[in-house]
C-alpha cells in the first residue's frame, strides 16, 4: 500500500472516529436536556402542594410558584451551557508553550498605587462603590453547622459581623453610602436572612441575592442525580452551587446589578467573606475612578508575593496577549513543578476583585464573559461518584478591557480555612478596630507565625475547648500541636514549639506556662487534688 493510501486512510479512520464521538456527544446533550426538561415539570406542582395547604395563601403562592419556576428554568438553562461547553473541551484548556510572565506595568506595586495619595473628594468616590461578599459556604469543613459567616472568630464577633462594622465604620466616617452585598447559595440564604435582622438599625444597607443551583451529575453517565425541584430528603446531594464564578450571571438574573448602576454605583468590591484582610482600600479605589492614563480599569486583581505554603495558589500570566488567571488545575501534569516554583511564578491571586459593574451588565449581555471549567469530583454519602462543573470568577479577568494585577501586602490576605487559622486571628498578633484586624505593633516581624494543629482540633468546638485562653503568640514563629493536648489560662510560645501527645497520651500544658524553643512529647497531665 503506497504511503498516500496509507494516510487517506488514517485521516478517514480518524474523521469517522471524530464524527462517531459528535453523535455521542449529540445524543448526550438531548437525554440531558430531557432530563432537565422532567426536573423542570416538577417545580409547580412541588411547590403548589406545599402552597395550597392553606387556602388564604393561595394567590401569593401562586406568586412564588411562577418566581420558582422561572428561577429554576434560569438555572436548568445556565448549567445547559456549561454541560455544553464542557462535552466541546477536549485536553489541557492552556497551552503551556503560550504562557509567559506578564509585563512590568500589568501588575502594580501597591506602593506606587498608594503614593498618589487621595483627593479631597473620596467621599464621593466611595459612594460609587458597592462592597460585595461571597457568602454561599457552609462551616462544615470547621464542624460547624450552618453558613460559614456566621462562625465566632473574634470576641464573639462573626465573619458577617466583622464585615458590616468595617462598612458601617467607612459610612459614618466619610458620610457615604457603601452598600453591602451578600451573594448566598441555597444552602445559606435562610440562616443568613435570619441573622440580617439585627443590622436593621446599622448603617450600611444589605441586599442578598443566591447564585445558581446546579444539578450534580452521575460520573458515569453524565446524567442529572436529582429527579426533581426539591433538595430535601433523597435529593439534599443531588444540587451544588457551581462555584463563585456564577457571579456575574446571577447578579445580572437578579436584577439587583441594574438597581446598582441606576443608583450611580460603578464598581464592585468582590472577596471571599472568610478574608479577614479584604478591606476596602481607598487607594486602589481611587486608582479604578482616577486612572493616571485615562484608560478606565475594568477589572482589578489583588495578588500577593507567594511563600511555600501558596504554591498551588493561581497565578496571574501573559496569554495570547491577555492577562490571564491559571489555576493548578489547568496545568498539564509534566509542568506543575514548573507551576509550583516559587522563583518564576511570585505571585498569587488573593481573590479580592474590583470590577466595573457597566463591564459586568454590558459583558453579560452579549454572553462574552469567558471562564475555564473546573471539573469537581464528588463521592455522595451512599457511595455514589458524581461530578459538579464550576467556574471561578477570577478566570473572567481575560474578558475585561484594561485588566490590571496590584501586588499587594500579604495583610490583605488573611483566610479563615482551619482552625489553625482561627487561632491567629483570635491571638494577641492581631488588635481589632472597627470590624478590621491590624497586626499589632508590638510583633517585631511582619511574617504570620505558622501553626499546624492536629485533628483533635479540627471541629471549632473541640479547639475551643481545648483552650482555656488564647496563648500569648507576639513572638512565636512555627507551633505544631498533636494528639490530645490541652492550654491552660495565660500560656505564652515563643520561636518554635512543638507538642506532640502520643496515642493513649494526654498533655495538660499548664496555666502561665513558658514554652520557648521546646518540644513536648509524651505524658503530662495536671491534676486537681
Amino acid at each position: 500500500m503506497s504511503r498516500y493510501v496509507q494516510d487517506l486512510s488514517k485521516a478517514m479512520s480518524q474523521d469517522g472516529a471524530s464524527q462517531f464521538q459528535e453523535v455521542i456527544r449529540q445524543e448526550l446533550e438531548l437525554s440531558v436536556k430531557k432530563e432537565l426538561e422532567k426536573i423542570l415539570t416538577t417545580a409547580p406542582s412541588h411547590e403548589f402542594e406545599r402552597a395550597s395547604s392553606n387556602r388564604t395563601m393561595l394567590f401569593v403562592s401562586c406568586v412564588e410558584i411562577s418566581q420558582c419556576r422561572q428561577h429554576t428554568k434560569k438555572d436548568l438553562d445556565g448549567f445547559r451551557k456549561l454541560f455544553h461547553r464542557f462535552l466541546q473541551e477536549k485536553g489541557p484548556s492552556v497551552d503551556w508553550g503560550k504562557i509567559q510572565r506578564p509585563p512590568e506595568d500589568s501588575i502594580q506595586p501597591y506602593e506606587k498605587i498608594k503614593a498618589r495619595g487621595l483627593p479631597d473628594n473620596i467621599s464621593s468616590v466611595l459612594n460609587k462603590l458597592v462592597v460585595v461578599k461571597l457568602n454561599g459556604g457552609l462551616g462544615t469543613s470547621m464542624g460547624c453547622k450552618g453558613p460559614k459567616s456566621l462562625i465566632g472568630v473574634r470576641n464573639e464577633n462573626t465573619f458577617l459581623d466583622l464585615t458590616v462594622q468595617q462598612i458601617e465604620h467607612l459610612n459614618k466616617t466619610y458620610n457615604t453610602d457603601v452598600p453591602l452585598v451578600l451573594m448566598n447559595s441555597f444552602n445559606t440564604d435562610e440562616d443568613t436572612k435570619k441573622i440580617l435582622q439585627k443590622y436593621n438599625h446599622c448603617r450600611v444597607k444589605i441586599y442578598t441575592f443566591n447564585q445558581s443551583r446546579y444539578p450534580r451529575i452521575n460520573k458515569e453517565s453524565l446524567l442529572p442525580v436529582a429527579k426533581d425541584v426539591s433538595y430535601s430528603g433523597e435529593n439534599t446531594e443531588a444540587w451544588y452551587p457551581p462555584g463563585h464564578g456564577d457571579i456575574y450571571a446571577s447578579f445580572y438574573n437578579s436584577g439587583l446589578l441594574d438597581t446598582l448602576i441606576g443608583e450611580g454605583k460603578e464598581y464592585i468590591f468582590v472577596s471571599n467573606i472568610d478574608n479577614l484582610g479584604a478591606t476596602v482600600d481607598l487607594y486602589i479605589l481611587n486608582h479604578l475612578m482616577n486612572p493616571p492614563n485615562g484608560k478606565p480599569c475594568e477589572f482589578v486583581m489583588e495578588v500577593t508575593n507567594k511563600t511555600r505554603a501558596d504554591v498551588k495558589g493561581g497565578t496571574l500570566t501573559q496569554y495570547e496577549g491577555k492577562l490571564r488567571l491559571v489555576e493548578i488545575a489547568q496545568v498539564p501534569k509534566a509542568h506543575v513543578d514548573e507551576f509550583k516554583s516559587v522563583s518564576k511564578f511570585k505571585i498569587f491571586n488573593t481573590n479580592n476583585l474590583w470590577i466595573s459593574l457597566a463591564a459586568v451588565k454590558r459583558l453579560q449581555e452579549q454572553n462574552a464573559i469567558d471562564m475555564e471549567i473546573i471539573v469537581n469530583p464528588k463521592t455522595l454519602d451512599g457511595g455514589l461518584n458524581v461530578i459538579q462543573l464550576e467556574t471561578a470568577v477570577g478566570a473572567a479577568i481575560k474578558s475585561f478591557e484594561n485588566s490590571l494585577g496590584i501586588n499587594v501586602p500579604r495583610s490583605r490576605f488573611l483566610p479563615v480555612k482551619t482552625t489553625s487559622d482561627l487561632l491567629l486571628v483570635m491571638s494577641n498578633l492581631y488588635s481589632l478596630n472597627a470590624g478590621s484586624l491590624t497586626m499589632s505593633e508590638k510583633r517585631e516581624f511582619p511574617t504570620v507565625p505558622l501553626v499546624k494543629l492536629g485533628s483533635s482540633f479540627t471541629k471549632v468546638q473541640d479547639y475551643l475547648r481545648r483552650f482555656e485562653s488564647i496563648p500569648d503568640m507576639l513572638e512565636l514563629d512555627h507551633l505544631t500541636v498533636s494528639g490530645d493536648v490541652t492550654f491552660g489560662k495565660n500560656v505564652s510560645l515563643k520561636g518554635t514549639v512543638i507538642i506532640i501527645a502520643n496515642h493513649g497520651d494526654r498533655i495538660d500544658i499548664p496555666p502561665g506556662a513558658v514554652l520557648e524553643n521546646k518540644i513536648v512529647s509524651g505524658n503530662l497531665r495536671i491534676l486537681d487534688h
